[in-house]
């Protein structure tokens, strides 16, 4: 069986940034991804600003007394005289500091009287004020081709005057689904039939990764039915997903489907949950090269619900142009002993507890979906391996893999 890590490198090997870039307001650009390097074209802050309400001084006016006539008054947002000599000057937070000034006393160290103030402490120089360019320097790059747009990205790229962002086009997703016992909700679950929760699940969370969905809903059980949807799908996506429909049983026709209309590669991944895998592409037109990715994940909510976050995740942010697609773990203490140890690589469902240790959810198989909403995460743990409480294992949140 092929390991995680060798089974998502061969993933990422293959996925290549999509092409298109579209040009929107920076407003509307949140989960984008960007397709240039944001430059600043100017210093943020543009001029040196004060960091506290209170008086703009000189110091060396200090020298002859700490008693100053106050000789304008700077707010926010308007531009300041240069500051008279032996004076101070009324300045408020954000406000320009005039020249002449090299320090700021906030306003609890004076004490005002009329039209003089008296500073009580002595400054240093620079003291309270943001210099220029303190954040950002003009010319510089705050966001680099390839970062998903933030809330916070959103407001650096506005605080350097971006008004627009060049972004990459949607990644065009086609998912469909196999098994006629599968039902929707809403209709009548009739014997030997379920719920199709994987259709709600894996939508969300390609919705979650702003790709741009085409769901073709439950497909019948038949080889020609699969082609068809399967050529369809081809035409104008980047990526087809299915779930289900991947083995060798004599009803599960996604496999010959897709090696009739493309080519296929099986993988059996030494991990628990999720083990078969399926990874290929479908031909595009019946000439050229051009192909559309597919990815098959097992039927098993839970399965396909962790190989998704595992594996199609990275590559669909890899399509739409992310390099730093790995989550991020932390290292925390299992508050739980598991004696048994697996062959496989692990990912088990936890959560975090109120002494900041994991709980382990009871019900580890692939179809308990409860699991995935009870846990915090997922437990990473090696092949081979017994957790014992109190050590430290590692946790990769799902804040990191749905984001």
């Amino acid at each position: 069986m092929l390991a995680t890590a060798d089974a998502l490198a061969i993933l990422l090997d293959a996925a290549r940034a999509i092409d298109g870039i579209e040009t929107l307001p920076t407003l509307d650009a949140l989960n984008r991804v960007l397709a240039t390097d944001v430059t600043s074209p100017l210093d943020v802050p543009p001029m040196h600003t004060s960091a506290m309400d209170g008086y703009a001084v000189r110091i060396a006016d200090l020298a002859h007394g700490s008693r100053l006539p106050v000789s304008q008054r700077i707010p926010a947002g308007h531009a300041p005289a240069p500051l008279a000599p032996n004076s101070a000057a009324r300045i408020f937070t954000g406000a320009t500091v005039p020249a002449g000034a090299d320090a700021v006393v906030m306003q609890e160290q004076t004490e005002v009287a009329g039209d003089e103030v008296t500073i009580v402490h002595r400054p240093q120089a620079g003291e309270w004020i943001t210099a220029q360019g303190a954040d950002i320097r003009a010319g510089s790059v705050i966001l680099p081709a390839g970062t998903r747009l933030t809330p916070q990205a959103l407001g650096l790229a506005a605080s350097v005057g971006c008004a627009q962002l060049a972004v990459r086009r949607r990644v065009k997703v086609a998912v469909f689904f196999t098994g006629d016992e599968l039902t929707m909700p809403g209709e009548p679950l009739k014997p030997g039939a379920i719920y199709n929760s994987n259709r709600f699940t894996l939508r969300g969370l390609l919705e979650k990764l702003g790709c741009d969905v085409t769901d073709y809903g439950i497909v019948v059980d038949q080889l020609d039915a699969t082609r068809a949807t399967l050529r369809e799908a081809a035409e104008a996506h980047d990526l087809i997903l299915t779930c289900g429909g991947v083995s060798v049983g004599e009803e599960d026709h996604v496999k010959p489907a897709v090696e009739a209309e493309g080519r296929l590669s099986m993988w059996q991944i030494a991990m628990k949950p999720g083990k078969p895998l399926a990874f290929g592409a479908v031909r595009r037109g019946a000439v050229g090269t051009a192909e559309t990715f597919f990815i098959g994940l097992p039927g098993n909510p839970v399965s396909s619900f962790v190989t998704f976050l595992l594996f199609v995740r990275p590559f669909v942010l890899r399509l739409a142009g992310v390099q730093a697609v790995a989550p991020r773990a932390l290292s925390l203490r299992a508050d739980f002993t598991q004696g048994k140890a697996d062959r496989r690589n692990e990912f088990l469902r936890a959560r975090v507890n109120a002494a900041g240790g994991l709980e382990l959810f009871a019900n580890q198989s692939s179809a308990v979906l409860t699991s995935t909403v009870w846990g915090d995460g997922l437990i990473d743990n090696p092949p081979n391996h017994a957790i014992s409480a109190g050590e430290t294992v590692r946790f990769i949140p799902f804040s990191e893999l749905l984001n």
